[in-house]
């Protein structure tokens, strides 16, 4: 990408949308596109299909998404499954009738069956059954990565997918019921820091075992990939049947009763940790294999316990207040 072309960050105000908008700006991209929700609703075709023909877009990151924990994922499948792929058929379809230059579309990791082999490969995808607590959102994002392999294939356009592993960071939604595990903690010890209770309550056993990955690597990877040339990229990702999408990842991981005791560290909560095993646990190993993304000459850089003091303090400065 060159530092004037015009990139369009779909959406640009959401945690994996603001990572990525920062990242672009430290890097020297000014050229941005980073429409509001009310001035671009991506669920309308015709709205999608108007924006791309006023603006022409040269490179497009899909990072709007509907997203959300075990709860909200349980309680609001419909919306999870039609709002995701309503989002990803316009912004991709509307990018190959419009000759954009390269596409990302950022899925998940909960794409992988709900058993498979640890640590997960690419290409263990479709190879099992999914976790059911998140199954609506899961067979979306499996949806946007053969979409874009099926363009790839019909039309030689170069989309390519990133698979994040669990995201946190600056930005994140610290919603009581609605949030992921790590931002639901983060809230959770410091209101009970803040009300003197004597312990916390976290869902499930603790035994889950998860993999976090800081939101600006996220974004640093993604970049790392949307800067590297054709002929890096094509033999890895737009080489079918090789898989179209990368996972993007640290390939290490905590029990969520070793990530909690980080949180209660960093917050400096004074009180106990109880673990209510009559709550769902949901999958209970997820971690990627990023040897790919390594031998594409990407690895992360913030260790967990650092993230979390970073995420801390911002949710201090602007949630907390």
């Amino acid at each position: 990408m060159d530092k004037s072309s015009k990139i369009f960050v779909a959406g640009s105000k959401g945690l994996v949308g603001s990572a990525l908008v920062r990242k672009l700006l430290s890097h020297g991209y000014a050229n941005l596109l980073l429409p509001e929700i009310d001035q671009l609703d991506l669920t309308s075709q015709q709205a999608v299909a108007e924006f791309f023909r006023k603006e022409r877009p040269e490179y497009v990151f899909l990072a709007a998404a509907k997203v959300g924990g075990i709860y909200a994922n349980n309680t609001y499948p419909a919306e999870f499954i039609y709002l995701n792929l309503a989002i990803q058929n316009n912004v991709i379809h509307q990018s190959y009738l419009h000759g954009v230059k390269r596409l990302l579309f950022l899925g998940s990791s909960c794409i992988y069956p709900k058993l498979a082999p640890q640590p997960m490969k690419e290409e263990y995808l479709l190879t099992g059954l999914l976790e059911p607590t998140n199954e609506p959102y899961a067979i979306a994002k499996i949806a946007g990565i053969k979409m874009c392999e099926s363009y790839n294939r019909q039309y030689g356009t170069k989309f390519i997918a990133v698979m994040p592993t669990n995201l946190y960071g600056p930005g994140d939604n610290f919603h009581p019921e609605n949030s992921h595990v790590l931002p639901a903690l983060i809230r959770r010890f410091h209101e009970a820091k803040i009300k003197n209770s004597p312990e916390v309550v976290v869902w499930g056993s603790g035994t889950p075992r998860r993999e976090l990955l800081y939101v600006d690597d996220m974004a640093d990877g993604s970049l790392h990939l949307m800067e590297l040339a054709d002929e890096l990229i094509a033999p890895e990702l737009l080489s079918y049947p090789k898989p179209c999408f990368v996972n993007l990842g640290t390939g290490e991981d905590v029990t969520i009763r070793e990530m909690a005791e980080i949180v209660r560290k960093v917050v400096e909560y004074p009180g106990i940790i109880v673990f209510d095993a009559s709550k769902p646990d949901g999958t209970p190993l997820k971690l990627q294999d990023v040897s790919r993304m390594h031998d594409l000459g990407w690895r992360h850089n913030v260790v967990l316990e650092e993230g979390i003091h970073r995420t801390y303090r911002w949710y201090i400065e602007n949630i907390a207040q």
